[in-house]
């Protein structure tokens, strides 16, 4: 049923906060989303939610009303929040996205506390972030290790506008390359620790009908969803310091798959990684000496 805000007299009263928030909740809103993109409107910070329960009865002018019904049909019609507020927190960082990148996942703090592992104990170490997006793994690390030399690569100059941004926003120096993998390198680079989110959805995946918003060229990768997953190891060896760390992000099902592809590219320690719900999400091996 709508929610009407007409009352018995002539002149009805001037919406509040409570109401507005019921009558997103009509559109289907989850009461987060709703409050969420309510701060967003009136300008307050996303972590305000107590000052709408103490302003519950507040009025709205018509403006805000009509600003919040256009953000709420688009969150219900599959819009990330993301998007619609232009900001995501990643690793304590809020970082700002668009439909130019994905938005980034608490899965993937998986990928950088592994790296930061990996780097403990190595003073300054060199860093890759293969397909970078928004920035967040490299600017994760950045923040982490601000002794690292930390490098950003992505084939989208749309997605490394977004991530040159936040960098300048949160002051972090990062260098940024645009090219396809390791083809964006010099060939005499070498890193002490690669790491990478690409994409992993196979082509067919019918969860890609719910990820319209997003970019599909981050999504999606190939038949069985490998494609790139498949060159970055093949490519990785060329650009690993001897001892050096590849660590892979990707799907909920493909670990077993990534080692293989890692230990047949003569990587060591081969080993996966569980997120936060128990699956195995990130992938990684060190570069022996020897080779």
């Amino acid at each position: 049923m709508a929610t009407s805000y007409q009352m018995s007299s002539n002149t009805p009263p001037q919406p509040s906060i409570a109401h507005a928030l019921q009558a997103a909740g009509t559109l289907g809103l989850e009461r987060l989303d709703a409050q969420l993109l309510l701060l967003y409107v009136l300008g307050r910070p996303a972590h305000d939610r107590a000052w709408l329960l103490a302003h519950d009865t507040d009025p709205l002018d018509a403006a805000t009303l009509e600003r919040l019904h256009g953000l709420a049909r688009r969150r219900a019609a599959g819009e990330p929040l993301a998007y619609l507020v232009g900001e995501k927190e990643f690793f304590g960082l809020p970082l700002a996205v668009d439909a130019r990148v994905l938005v980034p996942r608490p899965d993937t703090e998986t990928l950088v506390e592994w790296a930061l592992e990996r780097l403990a104990g190595q003073p300054a170490p060199t860093v890759l972030d293969l397909g970078t997006g928004s920035g967040a793994i490299a600017l994760a690390l950045q923040h982490a290790r601000p002794d690292a030399q930390v490098t950003a690569v992505d084939a989208s100059a749309g997605a490394l506008e977004v991530a040159r941004g936040n960098a300048a926003r949160l002051g972090l120096p990062l260098r940024f390359l645009q090219g396809d993998w390791c083809a964006a390198l010099d060939s005499a680079e070498r890193f002490d620790l690669i790491a990478s989110n690409p994409p992993y959805i196979a082509a067919a995946d019918g969860h890609l009908a719910a990820l319209v918003h997003e970019p599909l060229s981050a999504l999606a990768a190939g038949a069985d969803g490998l494609d790139d997953l498949r060159r970055i190891v093949a490519q990785a060896p060329a650009h690993l310091a001897p001892g050096g760390w590849l660590l892979l992000e990707h799907g909920w099902d493909q670990a077993a798959a990534v080692r293989e592809l890692l230990q047949a590219a003569g990587f060591d320690a081969v080993q996966s990684r569980q997120d936060l719900a128990g699956i195995e999400r990130c992938s990684g091996g060190f570069l022996p000496s020897r080779r």
